[in-house]
């Protein structure tokens, strides 16, 4: 059940940006980052709504799923759990940062990431959680985190997770996504992506995000632009193997970000 984003350019900026474990660099990480299960409650479909919730000190911040090319991908190792199947993370929407001119994306402060937990069968879960994170200020390190949590089955919400839910980013229709499409065109080492969508414009700077389902295909950071109500994003699209023969249009996910509000756009059909 381990999750590892298979992201070239990632892995480059950790280079770049030298991590090393706290210890070396002299950091107590309990200093730097605290972490706990809550268990939530049990939903009317069967299944926990947990949360991971994550406290760091000021003017630090932890990464989201797709980190940016200075972020470092968190992994998640649920295999020690009891009557746990799968954990399914509910991002909220992340920020955009600036780290030495390179784009990164997460979060600053805190994070409570809902975690919707379906059990194997009946009975108690037992949550166990290999965490391994990246938390940054000037310097970056990687911590990896034990946690554990029985999940009893609440009724009553938890309303710290239920604002959390509330600040993942819509879908396209709530965001009011018009017309669509995405262009792929061969290049040299990658595919080439272009995205043209009709949307509102959000607050602030925009950033368009590129994901794919096939974890061994790597969408670079995006160039993102407005033309009249459009939205126009462009990336390219790598593999472990080179340049990847096809993308399918339903795997691709588009997030934009804006400073207050995000939108999420799944599947990216060919254009007219």
């Amino acid at each position: 059940m381990r999750h590892a984003p298979l992201l070239a350019t990632a892995a480059l900026a950790a280079i770049c940006l030298a991590p090393a474990p706290a210890a070396a660099q002299g950091i107590d990480t309990e200093d730097v980052v605290r972490a706990e299960l809550r268990p939530g409650w049990r939903t009317g479909a069967g299944t926990q709504m947990a949360a991971l919730h994550i406290r760091l000190a000021p003017d630090w911040m932890t990464y989201w799923r797709k980190p940016g090319i200075a972020g470092i991908a968190p992994r998640f190792d649920w295999s020690d759990s009891s009557n746990l199947a799968h954990a399914e993370p509910h991002w909220p929407r992340p920020e955009v940062f600036d780290q030495e001119g390179y784009r990164s994306i997460g979060y600053g402060g805190e994070l409570v990431l809902p975690l919707e937990i379906t059990p194997q069968g009946r009975g108690p879960i037992e949550a166990r959680l290999t965490l391994d994170i990246g938390v940054c200020r000037e310097i970056c390190i990687p911590v990896t985190l034990e946690l554990a949590a029985p999940m009893p089955e609440l009724e009553r919400p938890d309303p710290l997770i239920e604002a959390a839910l509330a600040r993942r980013p819509v879908d396209a229709a709530a965001g009011q996504v018009g017309d669509h499409a995405c262009e792929i065109v061969p290049g040299d080492d990658a595919l080439n992506v272009t995205a043209r969508i009709d949307m509102p414009v959000l607050e602030g700077t925009e950033v368009a995000v590129f994901e794919y389902r096939d974890e061994a295909v790597a969408l670079s950071e995006s160039v993102t632009r407005r033309e009249g109500g459009r939205l126009v994003a462009q990336a390219k699209a790598r593999s472990l193997g080179g340049r990847p023969a096809a993308l399918e249009r339903s795997d691709l996910r588009i997030t934009v970000l804006g400073a207050s509000d995000a939108v999420e756009i799944q599947g990216c059909p060919r254009g007219d």
